[in-house]
């Protein structure tokens, strides 16, 4: 019947948006894309899978969260409310993910720190993860990610003034931009190899594993682990507007365009 609402069946994959990034010529656009693209899947999305780097920069206070994002936290809340699953996971700039949207919005955060989860969906075995942490990562990046994930370090850093740590952090996170503007500056040979290698141990250890899908690389890239397994890596939203949808059967990477 024409009245009939269209049923919700497929789920959606989106990672390194980098939303309120200072390097980021004009933010609110940035923003009002990537809204605009969640409106265009709301009638058939029944889950979305955030994996990572979503925004630039968040850090939550006890009583004080980062100004902005009002419209892009507004349409997550309305699809929330719809019932459409949202999945949250944390990246290496969206860390300081706690509880506010998990109990403002209903999001489930996920903290990928052992490399990412093992779901079913519709039947098919999926591995997710941001991917800063497929295979051995440099000291010197480890150290910091273990300082930023160390609790008593999140208690200090909440005692100085957001006047001070906000601007500070997106300074960093500029600064640390310019050396890989480029995809393949993210995704050097070393990283590559290290991506395969823990694809292929990832399937080795779970023969009904379909399909790995990540994201930190900033390159979209689909490509075959093992007859039965497939790597996706979802690129990004700064130079490219890519994601992959899942419709119960088949994986598909795709780039929104208006």
């Amino acid at each position: 019947m024409s009245g009939m609402p269209k049923q919700r069946s497929r789920t959606y994959f989106l990672s390194d948006i980098h939303l309120g990034a200072s390097y980021v010529s004009d933010r609110i656009a940035h923003e009002r894309r990537v809204v605009e693209f969640l409106r265009s899947i709301e009638t058939d999305a029944r889950a979305v899978y955030l994996l990572g780097d979503i925004l630039d920069y968040w850090f939550e206070y006890r009583t004080v969260v980062p100004r902005g994002y009002v419209r892009f936290l507004g349409q997550l809340a309305r699809m929330a409310d719809m019932g459409i699953e949202i999945v949250w996971f944390i990246g290496n700039h969206d860390i300081w993910l706690f509880d506010y949207l998990r109990d403002e919005i209903g999001l489930r955060i996920v903290d990928t720190s052992e490399g990412g989860i093992h779901e079913e969906i519709d039947g098919t075995h999926f591995f997710l993860g941001h991917g800063d942490t497929f295979g051995r990562q440099p000291f010197s990046y480890r150290a910091l990610r273990a300082l930023f994930h160390n609790r008593f370090c999140q208690k200090l850093y909440a005692g100085i003034h957001p006047r001070w740590t906000i601007p500070f952090a997106h300074g960093w996170s500029s600064h640390s931009r310019k050396g890989s503007a480029r995809p393949s500056a993210v995704f050097g040979a070393k990283a590559r190899a290290a991506v395969e290698v823990f694809a292929r141990s990832l399937c080795s250890r779970d023969p009904e594993l379909r399909y790995i899908i990540i994201g930190h690389h900033h390159v979209a890239l689909d490509e075959p682990v093992t007859p039965g397994c497939r790597l996706l890596i979802l690129g990004n939203w700064l130079d490219r507007s890519t994601y992959a949808v899942f419709d119960g059967r088949e994986l598909e990477l795709r780039e929104y365009e208006r």
